[in-house]
C-alpha cells in the first residue's frame, strides 16, 4: 500500500480487516517530515504506526492517546514554542529516539524499522517503509502582500496547522525529491505484490510525492499485480485533510473525476487499474470506465475498519484482471530510472 496521513492510516488499518493473515508493506509518505527543537518528526510514518498499534489518540486521529503537554507548556513559557505546532510528551519520546538513532548515521528506513518493533507485532504481518531514507520537505508558496515579490514560501506543516490551509496555494514544491531514491525494500514490495492499493490519501502531499521518488512510479506502471486507488474527495471536497486547497495548485480539478483523471489507467501512462469513488460520484464512476479506468461507485466513509474493508474488497473485485499487465512485461524494479 501506499498510504499518507490521517486518511490514509485508517485505510490501512481497514486493508488489515478485508486481508488477514496477508504480509503487508505499507510504502508511507516522508515529505511531510519536519525538523522543530532539534528533533526530527515523521509525521505520516508515526500516524500510521500509533494507529496500527493502538496507540493513536482516537479523537483526532493523531499523536498518542493519553497526551500530556508539559514539555510544550514549559517552551511556552521560554518563549520557545512554535504556536502552530505542538509537541506531546509521549509523541516527543519517539521523536527524541528516531532522532539520535539519526544523528547516529542510521537510514530512516532501519530507525523506523526499530520503532515498529514495540508497535507491530509479528503476528500483525505489517512492515512500514519510508518512501525514501533521504530527507524530503514539501513547501507551499502562498500569496503574502508583505513581501516584494508579494508571496511567500512556507513548510507544509505551517501551511496546514498553523495556517489552517486558508490562504491559496501558488505552488508545491518538494525540496530533495530530486537527490532522494526509493529506501531499501520499496521497489522490490512493489515488484512482488500480489495487490497494490493506493490509498485515499491527499493526491498532492501524500501520493504525490511517494509516486514521484524516482523508479516508484515505474515499478507501480510495470508490476504484474492489479493496481487500485481510491478518491478521498467525496462530492464537493475531502472527507479528511486539505486536498481541495492543493489540487488546484497542480491543475487537478477539486473532484472524485479529477482525481481519477490525475492517477490515470496504466493503459495509458497512468498508475491504476481500478478506482473508486463515493456513491454520491455514481455519474463520475461511468465517466472513468468510459474513459478507460474501471471505477465502481461505494461507500467510501471509513467509520470503522470492516467498513473500509468492504469497499476495498468491493473495488479489488471490480477491477478487469485483464487490464493487468502480463509477468512477462515485468522488470527488475531495481534497474528502472
Amino acid at each position: 500500500m501506499l498510504a499518507g496521513g490521517v486518511g490514509g492510516s485508517r485505510f490501512v488499518r481497514g486493508a488489515l480487516h478485508a486481508y488477514p493473515g496477508a504480509e503487508v508493506t505499507v510504502i508511507v509518505n516522508t515529505a511531510d517530515d519536519i525538523t522543530l527543537h532539534g528533533l526530527r518528526i515523521c509525521p505520516d510514518l508515526d500516524t500510521v504506526m500509533y494507529t496500527l498499534g493502538g496507540g493513536i489518540d482516537p479523537e483526532r486521529g493523531w499523536g498518542r492517546a493519553a497526551e500530556t503537554w508539559s514539555a510544550r507548556e514549559e517552551l511556552e513559557a521560554y518563549g520557545a514554542q512554535a504556536g502552530w505546532f505542538g509537541l506531546g510528551d509521549r509523541d516527543i519520546a519517539t521523536h527524541l529516539v528516531r532522532t539520535e538513532a539519526l544523528n547516529a548515521g542510521y537510514p530512516l528506513s532501519e530507525v523506523t524499522r526499530a520503532l515498529a518493533k514495540r508497535w507491530l507485532p509479528p503476528e500483525l504481518g505489517v512492515r512500514l517503509l519510508p518512501m525514501s531514507d533521504e530527507r524530503v520537505e514539501t513547501h507551499i508558496a502562498i500569496t503574502d502582500p508583505s513581501q516584494p515579490s508579494g508571496r511567500r514560501t512556507v513548510h507544509f506543516q505551517e501551511y496546514w496547522v498553523g495556517l489552517h490551509a486558508e490562504p491559496d496555494a501558488l505552488a508545491v514544491v518538494q525540496t530533495g525529491l530530486d537527490a532522494a531514491e526509493p529506501a531499501p525494500g520499496v521497489l522490490e514490495a512493489i515488484n512482488d505484490a500480489d495487490l497494490v492499493l493506493i490509498a485515499p490519501s491527499n493526491p498532492v502531499v501524500s501520493i504525490g510525492p511517494i509516486l514521484a521518488v524516482a523508479g516508484i512510479r515505474t515499478a507501480v506502471q510495470r508490476t504484474a499485480a492489479p493496481v487500485v486507488g481510491f478518491s478521498g474527495i467525496i462530492g464537493a471536497g475531502p472527507v479528511l485533510g486539505m486536498a481541495h486547497r492543493l489540487l488546484p495548485a497542480i491543475g487537478v480539478a477539486v473532484s472524485a473525476l479529477g482525481v481519477g483523471r490525475h492517477y490515470g489507467s496504466r493503459r495509458a501512462g497512468g498508475v491504476l487499474d481500478g478506482f473508486a469513488v463515493d456513491t454520491v460520484d455514481a455519474d463520475t464512476a461511468a465517466a472513468l470506465s468510459a474513459g478507460g479506468l474501471p471505477t465502481v461507485a461505494t461507500d467510501l466513509l471509513m467509520t470503522e475498519p470492516a467498513a473500509t474493508a468492504a469497499f476495498i474488497a468491493q473495488t479489488v473485485a471490480h477491477v478487469d484482471r485483464a487490464t493487468v499487465p502480463s509477468p512477462d512485461t515485468r522488470s527488475s524494479a531495481r534497474s528502472q530510472p
